[in-house]
C-alpha cells in the first residue's frame, strides 16, 4: 500500500543521532526541538522514543488550567499514578517536583510538543520553566524535549541569548526540510522528471508528500489535493500564516507579488503600495518565519552592504500557491476546478524549471562528497543583463564552476555550453586569477557533439 511506504522514516539520520548521543549522556538534558510545520518534527521525537521510556505530551490552545490538567494525566497514566491521572497538576512547581522526583530513579524522556501554546496560555511560563530547571530539574536524569513551530516564538522565549531558558539548554536542533534526494527513497518507482515536478511542488516536506498519490500525474495530484476544496491542502496557506501572523492580509499581498515574479524591493513596492519602512519590516518577519529568502550572487564581496539582493519565497507549496491558487481563489469556490488546472497546465513546465535549478544545485554537494567538484560556496550570479544558474566558488584552489540547467525535452548543445563559458567571461571573481570549469545538466541529455566537446573541455554532464 502506498501509505505504508510513503510513511517510511527517511532522511533525519544525523538529527536522530544528535538526540539518541543527547539521550546516553545521563544526567539532565534539556533540548529544543524547533521547525516550521509539517516538516517532521513529532515524527522524529516518536522515532526516538521507539523502545525507550518517555512520556509525549502535545500542548494546544486550552487554558493553562486545563494544560496543566491533561499533562498530570498523561503523566500519571505513565506512572501508573491513579489519583494524578484523575486530578491532573495544580501548578507548575508540582510538575517540576513530581518529575525531579521520578527521575532520580529512573532515566525517561517528557517531550512537549508545540510549547509555544503554552506560552500563550500564560506568557511566563518560560521563566517557570527556568526556575523549574534551577530548581529541580538540573540534579535529575529527565531528558526534557520543547518542540515548537512557531520559530519567532521558539527564539524569543528559548533560543535568542536573552530567552528565559537561553542558558538552561543542553543542546538545540532545527529541523529543516529534507533534501531532494529524499524522494527518490519515498517514491522509488517514479521515473526522475516526476519527482521532480513533485518536488516544485511540495518541496521535500514529510506532511504534503504524505498526500501524494504515485499512481496520477503531477497535475492530477494538483486537482486532487490542493485544488478540491475538501482536501487538506486547500487551506493550508492560509491556515499557517493565519496560526503566525497579526496582519495576514498584508503579508499575503507581499508573498504574491514575489510568487509573481517581483523580486527587489522597488518592484515590490510599485506590486504592493507600501512604503518602504513598512515593507522591510513585512520582510524580515518573514523571512524570520523562513517563508522568504533574501538571495544574494554568490560572487558579493560584502554581502551585508549589497544592494543586490533579490527576494524569493523559500517554501516551494507557498511559491506554488501563490502563483497559481491564491489569484484564482474566487474560480475555485465556484467549483471551477478544471479551469483553474487548464491554466495552470499553460506554465507548469516553467514553474518545475526553477526547482530543477535547486535540484541541481543540491546534486552539487553530491558530485563534492564523491571527489568531482569542489567548492566552499555556491548559488547563482547574476547582473543586470545576464545570470548563472550554478556559480561555485572555491576559494582555496581558485577555482570557479559555472554551470546551466536545463528543463527541456531537447537535447543541450554545444550553443549552451559556449553561451555559457561566454558568461563565466563577464564574472570579475579574481579574473584573471582562476581556473574555470563547467558542468551542465539536461533533463533529456546531450547531443553528440556536446558529448565528445565534453570529453575534450573537461566539461561535467549530469542528467
Amino acid at each position: 500500500m502506498f501509505c505504508e511506504r510513503i510513511m517510511k522514516f527517511v532522511n533525519r539520520h544525523s538529527e536522530l543521532r544528535f538526540l539518541e548521543d543527547a539521550y546516553a549522556r545521563d544526567g539532565f538534558q534539556f533540548i529544543p526541538i524547533y521547525g516550521r510545520r509539517r516538516v517532521g518534527k513529532t515524527r522524529l521525537v516518536r522515532e526516538l522514543l521507539r523502545g525507550k521510556r518517555g512520556i509525549y505530551f502535545l500542548a494546544d490552545a486550552a487554558s493553562e488550567r486545563e494544560q496543566l490538567k491533561n499533562l498530570g494525566r498523561e503523566v500519571g497514566e505513565f506512572f501508573q499514578d491513579v489519583i494524578l491521572a484523575a486530578s491532573g497538576f495544580q501548578d507548575w512547581p508540582q510538575v517540576f517536583a513530581y518529575l525531579t522526583e521520578k527521575s532520580r530513579e529512573e532515566r525517561f524522556i517528557l517531550a512537549v510538543d508545540e510549547f509555544p501554546y503554552l506560552v500563550n496560555a500564560n506568557p511566563a511560563v518560560s521563566s517557570i520553566f527556568q526556575k523549574g530547571v534551577d530548581l529541580h530539574l538540573r540534579d535529575s536524569r529527565l531528558m526534557l524535549l520543547l518542540t515548537g513551530s512557531s520559530i519567532g516564538m521558539m527564539e524569543e522565549e528559548v533560543l535568542f541569548s536573552k530567552a528565559p531558558l537561553y542558558g538552561r539548554r543542553t543542546g538545540s536542533l532545527e529541523v529543516k526540510e529534507m533534501p531532494f534526494n529524499a524522494l527518490e527513497e519515498l517514491f522509488p518507482d517514479l521515473p526522475f522528471d516526476q519527482r521532480v515536478a513533485i518536488y516544485s511542488l511540495f518541496g521535500a516536506i514529510p506532511a504534503y508528500l504524505e498526500k501524494v498519490i504515485p499512481d496520477l500525474s503531477p497535475l492530477e495530484n494538483i486537482r486532487r489535493i490542493i485544488l478540491d476544496r475538501g482536501s487538506f491542502l486547500y487551506n493550508e496557506v492560509e491556515f499557517l500564516l493565519r496560526e503566525e501572523l497579526r496582519e495576514p492580509h498584508n503579508y499575503f499581498v507581499i508573498l504574491r507579488a514575489i510568487a509573481q515574479g517581483k523580486r527587489n524591493l522597488s518592484e515590490i513596492i510599485n506590486d504592493t503600495g507600501f512604503d518602504k519602512s513598512h515593507l522591510s519590516r513585512y520582510l524580515d518577519i518573514l523571512r524570520s518565519l523562513r517563508l522568504v529568502e533574501k538571495e544574494l550572487p554568490v560572487t558579493e564581496k560584502y554581502p551585508e552592504k549589497s544592494r543586490a539582493g533579490l527576494y524569493r519565497l523559500h517554501d516551494r507549496f507557498f511559491t506554488f500557491w501563490f502563483r497559481y491558487v491564491f489569484p484564482l481563489r474566487g474560480r475555485l469556490e465556484l467549483d471551477q476546478a478544471d479551469y483553474v488546472l487548464a491554466w495552470i497546465a499553460e506554465t507548469f513546465d516553467q514553474f518545475v524549471a526553477a526547482a530543477y535549478e535547486e535540484v541541481c544545485r543540491e546534486k552539487c554537494f553530491s558530485l563534492m562528497k564523491e571527489g568531482r567538484m569542489a567548492f566552499t560556496a555556491i548559488g547563482r550570479w547574476w547582473d543586470r543583463n545576464e545570470e548563472a544558474d550554478i556559480v561555485a566558488l572555491d576559494e582555496e584552489g581558485g577555482t570557479a564552476w559555472f554551470g546551466e540547467c536545463k528543463w527541456s525535452r531537447n537535447k543541450v548543445g554545444i550553443d549552451v555550453y559556449e553561451d555559457l563559458v561566454r558568461k563565466a567571461g563577464l564574472v570579475t571573481w579574481r579574473a584573471g586569477a582562476r581556473r574555470d570549469r563547467f558542468i551542465l545538466f539536461s533533463r533529456s541529455g546531450f547531443t553528440e557533439a556536446m558529448t565528445v566537446r565534453a570529453l575534450q573541455d573537461g566539461v561535467l554532464l549530469e542528467k
